[in-house]
C-alpha cells in the first residue's frame, strides 16, 4: 500500500502583477490610480517616518512593500493586486528588518511569494554580495 501524501497548500492570494509602461493600454490608468499625497508631508529620512502612521501611506517610497518599480524598464509590479494598501500586513521593509531573521515562509507571506521564490532571491543576493566582495578584493591586490 502506497503511503498517502498530504495535499499541498493552496495559494489564496493572487500572484503579483507587472504593468509594463511600454505596452500599457490607456484604460490601465484607472487600474493603477494611486492617491497622490502632498510631497511637503513626505518623510525625507527614516527618522521622519519611523513613528508615522501604519499602514504607511507613502506607496512611492523605495522601501514600501505594496509595489516595486524596475528602474531599467519603468514597469511597476503590484505585489498585492487584489488588495488595497491598508489590507496588507506589513507595508515597510525597514520595519520588517527590525524583526531580525525570518523564515522563508514568513517572508513569502509578507511579499506574496512562494517559499521557493524567496529562496531563489536569497541565493541570488548572496551570490551578488560574494562576487562583489571578490571583485573588491581582487581590485585591491593589483
Amino acid at each position: 500500500m502506497a503511503s498517502e501524501r498530504a495535499p499541498r497548500a493552496v495559494r489564496r492570494e493572487r500572484r503579483p502583477t507587472t504593468i509594463s509602461w511600454r505596452h500599457r493600454h490607456p484604460m490601465d490608468d484607472d487600474r493603477v490610480s494611486l492617491d497622490v499625497l502632498d510631497d511637503h508631508d513626505r518623510p525625507a529620512v527614516r527618522r521622519d517616518c519611523e513613528d508615522g502612521p501604519r499602514p504607511c501611506p507613502w506607496v512611492a517610497c523605495r522601501y514600501h512593500l505594496f509595489l516595486d518599480v524596475d528602474p531599467k524598464s519603468g514597469s511597476i509590479k503590484l505585489n498585492w493586486p487584489d488588495r488595497a494598501v491598508d489590507e496588507i500586513g506589513e507595508t515597510c521593509a525597514l520595519d520588517v528588518a527590525r524583526y531580525g531573521g525570518l523564515s522563508l515562509d514568513e517572508v513569502g507571506e509578507m511579499m506574496n511569494l512562494t517559499r521557493e521564490r524567496v529562496r531563489q532571491i536569497e541565493v541570488n543576493g548572496i551570490q551578488k554580495v560574494t562576487w562583489g566582495l571578490r571583485g573588491a578584493w581582487k581590485a585591491g591586490t593589483t
